[in-house]
């Protein structure tokens, strides 16, 4: 596969840009450069064609380039609607309205750029309503850049230490430049643990407990039954307040979010991603009682919340428009994706048994991971104490030299979006088993 233009394009950009690369998660090898994306596929620098299973960290679940919400963005370019920095708009009331419509447990929505700004304003609702300051993070979760939320993401084994079955980790950033104090009051324990989420609330002054409801950042590690009720139960036992990570998990798995699947509401969730089908949106909602704080009439209990591009017209019409197809057509969408995500689980399950490799591949309707384990994971000690990372990196690479572009990290999710069909499935397959056939 000839590369050589992503490898110059890479190249001249590092003379300008620290890394190489405007956020540095995605600096992988391959080092493509992808320029330009329709439906289920990708373009790289050279003219290569890849099937897209990345879709950008997950928020194309309506595949590249859309074109009902693509129409709905040149709409409101055409319609002049623009960035007043003054008062309200139509748009952002709307974009609103659908979020408490049709999330069970959002009362009322604000938006802003990105889902790391919806979690950092959670942290500081929470803290507002309760008077508390330490949070409580699960060991793998990705909740954010910043600093209190900034660690314990892939922390490699020898760093985690023994599995701690009752209590918390030790804090891992994983970025320079952080408070030396954070560490006092944020505490880091596994998913699914209940005993050790009780020990932090009875050791600690906790404001919040921050998580996702699947781990999606390390593929997809599910919460065991009963888990998601007994984090509801203990919150409203201590007075803490729960606030459900859904920039993944939203609108990817159902229209009200996975807690509208299990049933288990939170007092605050945030959303990202697949809100606004690839366009920069965040949301953060819940409880009238907390999220009113932003507005509270006491200057000294009110938490600020501010941002110039925050419900920015061309993402507001892109939220609009994919809540709206969401809503309009939830019940033939969500179902096509859980077929199309059973069909890749069903063959890649197939001819890893047909090689004899033992994997677990892990699935919620779109997202898909495959494990070199031989079990599904319960936590992310769990998947760094058995997974076979180099495995999995050369499989991911193996796949990317057939034109299958899986992110090139170990326990990255896969996503299947509605522009994939049954043909993409079967290349897709067929070029697993090329891959399983010479050796991974």
């Amino acid at each position: 596969m000839n590369t050589s233009q992503s490898s110059q394009l890479s190249a001249r950009n590092a003379q300008f840009i620290p890394g190489g690369v405007v956020s540095l998660n995605r600096k992988v090898e391959p080092d493509l450069v992808f320029v330009k994306g329709k439906g289920a596929y990708l373009w790289d620098a050279d003219g290569n064609e890849y099937l897209d299973y990345h879709a950008a960290f997950g928020p194309y679940l309506l595949g590249h380039g859309e074109l009902e919400i693509e129409n709905a963005v040149k709409a409101a370019i055409d319609n002049n609607w623009t960035l007043t920095g003054s008062g309200t708009t139509k748009w952002e009331g709307r974009a609103a309205e659908l979020v408490v419509k049709n999330v069970p447990s959002v009362e009322m929505a604000q938006f802003t750029t990105t889902g790391s700004e919806a979690t950092y304003l959670a942290l500081r609702l929470a803290r507002a309503h309760t008077g508390c300051d330490h949070i409580v993070l699960m060991q793998g979760g990705y909740n954010g850049w910043h600093d209190e939320v900034a660690c314990n993401v892939m922390t490699p084994l020898e760093v985690v230490g023994p599995r701690v079955e009752n209590g918390e980790y030790p804090f891992c950033p994983i970025s320079a430049g952080m408070p030396s104090d954070i560490a006092k009051r944020v505490h880091v324990i596994n998913f699914n643990d209940l005993q050790s989420l009780e020990l932090m609330f009875q050791k600690y002054d906790v404001a919040c407990v921050m998580s996702e409801p699947i781990l999606q950042n390390i593929g997809v590690v599910k919460p065991h039954e009963g888990y998601l009720e007994g984090v509801r139960d203990l919150c409203d036992r201590y007075g803490v307040v729960w606030v459900m990570d859904e920039v993944k998990t939203g609108f990817r798995h159902a229209l009200g979010g996975y807690q509208s699947l299990k049933g288990v509401l939170p007092d605050l969730c945030v959303f990202g991603k697949a809100i606004a089908n690839g366009y920069p949106v965040g949301a953060i909602g819940g409880k009238a009682e907390i999220m009113n704080l932003f507005a509270h009439a006491d200057a000294s209990k009110r938490v600020l919340i501010a941002g110039t591009y925050n419900a920015h017209p061309v993402t507001m019409a892109a939220a609009i428009a994919t809540m709206e197809k969401l809503e309009r057509e939830q019940d033939t969408l969500y179902p096509q994706l859980e077929s199309m995500g059973a069909k890749v689980q069903d063959g890649l399950q197939a001819l890893f048994d047909e090689f004899e490799i033992p994997v677990s591949i892990s699935r919620q309707g779109s997202a898909f991971c495959v494990y070199f384990m031989d079990h599904l994971p319960r936590d992310w000690h769990d998947i760094a104490e058995n997974h076979d990372m180099e495995k999995d990196v050369r499989y991911r690479r193996a796949l990317i030299e057939k034109g299958i572009y899986n992110f090139p990290l170990p326990t990255k999710q896969g996503s299947v979006s509605t522009a994939h069909n049954e043909a993409d499935i079967e290349q897709t397959l067929q070029a697993t088993r090329d891959v399983l056939e010479v050796g991974i």
